[in-house]
């Protein structure tokens, strides 16, 4: 019998501090650089954006995000055996960011890494997570994807400060005798 994965439940989180565009571009004139709403707006459709205080890791984000999806999955951090953190912006190079969110979750079992694929990253984590339950070494994963890209942009640059924030958001994968997670299969 085939082994697919499902989504049982999703969760995601955002840091309170919500920086509208006129608020953007308020701090940007301060260090000298033009925009205003109505540019980003036009050119990227974003509105706002929100960022993480200093207090705030990459691993507190995918935490919060992580107990959502759980919850919404009915289920607890101990029913976990596989954590994959999608991130370009890890608290620390070492540990990964996954094994600091399983200690934060209390999960002492399983693998738990991070995949860095940038923007793809996500869809990274999702393809290995749902490979593993096929594969039938996990049975039950947590899958995030989390940035705190505040710490590393470019405040000089408008064409790509305006587009990032920090968040997290995470999906909870369960294996299944029915299909769920959908992808070409590589026989056909």
């Amino acid at each position: 019998m085939r082994i697919y994965s499902r989504i049982l439940g999703t969760g995601s989180y955002l840091p309170a501090r919500r920086l509208s565009n006129a608020d953007l571009a308020t701090e940007l004139a301060q260090q000298g650089v033009e925009t205003s709403d109505d540019w980003i707006v036009d050119r990227t459709g974003i509105r706002a954006r929100h960022f993480a205080d200093d207090a705030q890791g990459c691993s507190d984000l995918a935490t919060e995000a992580a107990r959502h999806a759980l919850s919404a999955a009915c289920l607890t951090a101990q029913d976990i055996d596989l954590i994959i953190v999608a991130t370009s912006t890890p608290d620390m190079v070492f540990p990964s960011t996954a094994c600091l969110l399983q200690g934060k979750l209390g999960v002492k079992g399983g693998a738990a890494f991070d995949v860095q694929a940038v923007c793809s990253g996500f869809i990274y984590a999702l393809t290995v997570a749902d490979a593993m339950i096929q594969a039938g070494s996990a049975s039950k994963a947590l899958v995030i994807g989390a940035e705190v890209f505040s710490r590393i942009l470019d405040f000089r640059d408008r064409t790509t400060c305006v587009l990032f924030g920090d968040g997290a958001g995470a999906v909870v994968l369960e294996a299944s005798d029915t299909p769920g997670i959908l992808a070409r299969d590589r026989k056909s």
